[in-house]
């Protein structure tokens, strides 16, 4: 059974989902049908692994947790909370966490599909798409179908991004204007920098760092077909030496972090990730933070984003950047998901609250 294989070969340094492409890269001829059914199988398993005998063989397991998301999906009143509180996460969240039944519901369920639109163009998308609508926050597309979008001329043309509502919600609070300078620190492969490109209606300047040229490449690519050409990229490995002597309007530190937030999205992680691995990236998200705070012009903005929900990489960081960072004052901004509420400088979203990824958001202005 392809799936079996799958989970055979994941482990902590080849997380399941990466041995899902690289499997189905080197396996010919598999349906789209096929490949959704061994996914979903693959993800099943680590969403319900609690429920399981480990005794038993592999295949059985997985027919059990195939049987256990179904029946999720089709009556969650029937699993109690308290079975799902001790079972759907390992013990050491609970000391890193403050959490409820309600975020444990959320991460059993599968997770949804989000895009983003061009600017002003949510509707029109949604009308094209079948099964999609737009809703939550002003580009985004919730898309429950089941074509391959990145098949669709939509996505070809770069009409839109396949991109988390949370992670959308990122871009909104950094609120950057045409003409200005902006530094997105850990880039990634550039979901966030296409979206403040759009915000900045491509004008002004981003740079976009990372650590891993490849990562690089792929948001070159990915802003060509969108179109986005007000970006320069450049690595950065977090040193005291900064990747550009320009001073910036503002700085968006999208940190590597412990990921829970991405938990529905991705169950494996659940059983790979470590208290030390909390611990050490805390010490990571500091010293970034402290360094990329250098590249502000006075009256610049620096947005820290992490898609974690542990007191020490959300709370902690931001306690400590008075001491890091001097000259930094708390910045308040409103909700994107909630916009008549009061601002304030700190901003932790929870996925069973908005459908998307759990993140926290906070902000500085330098004075």
């Amino acid at each position: 059974m392809l799936a079996a294989q799958v989970i055979g070969r994941a482990d902590k340094t080849h997380p399941a989902d990466l041995v899902l492409r690289e499997t189905f890269r080197k396996v010919r001829g598999l349906s789209r049908v096929l490949t959704r059914e061994v996914s979903r199988a693959v993800f099943a398993y680590y969403r319900w692994q609690g429920w399981l005998d480990q005794r038993r063989p592999l295949t059985a397991q997985l027919k059990r947790a195939v049987e256990l998301a179904q029946g999720y999906q089709e009556r969650p009143e029937t699993f109690s909370d308290e079975k799902l509180l001790a079972r759907a996460v390992p013990a050491w969240v609970a000391a890193e966490v403050s959490y409820d039944a309600g975020w444990v519901r959320c991460l059993q369920a599968e997770p949804r599909l989000w895009l983003r639109a061009r600017p002003g163009q949510a509707e029109e998308l949604a009308r094209r798409l079948e099964r999609a609508r737009a809703c939550a926050l002003p580009d985004a597309v919730l898309y429950t179908g089941e074509e391959d979008l990145f098949r669709r001329p939509e996505f070809q043309r770069g009409r839109c991004e396949i991109q988390d509502v949370a992670s959308q919600a990122v871009s909104l609070v950094c609120a950057p204007r045409p003409g200005e300078t902006w530094w997105d620190a850990c880039a990634g492969e550039g979901g966030k920098t296409l979206h403040l490109s759009d915000l900045m209606d491509n004008r002004g300047l981003i740079w976009a760092t990372d650590r891993a040229e490849w990562r690089l490449r792929r948001l070159r690519a990915r802003a060509a077909r969108a179109r986005c050409f007000n970006l320069r990229t450049a690595l950065w490995d977090g040193t005291e030496r900064l990747p550009t002597r320009t001073r910036c309007d503002g700085v968006l530190v999208d940190a590597p972090c412990s990921g829970l937030g991405t938990w529905q999205r991705n169950p494996h992680a659940r059983w790979t990730t470590t208290a030390g691995d909390v611990r050490e990236l805390a010490a990571v998200q500091r010293s970034l933070l402290a360094r990329a705070a250098g590249a502000l012009k006075p009256g610049g903005r620096l947005v820290y984003a992490v898609c974690t929900l542990t007191h020490l990489e959300t709370e902690g960081v931001v306690d400590a950047v008075a001491g890091l960072a001097p000259g930094l004052e708390p910045l308040a901004f409103a909700n994107p998901f909630s916009p008549d509420t009061p601002p304030a400088p700190r901003l932790l979203l929870w996925p069973q609250a908005t459908g998307g990824n759990g993140m926290f958001i906070a902000a500085w202005r330098k004075v």
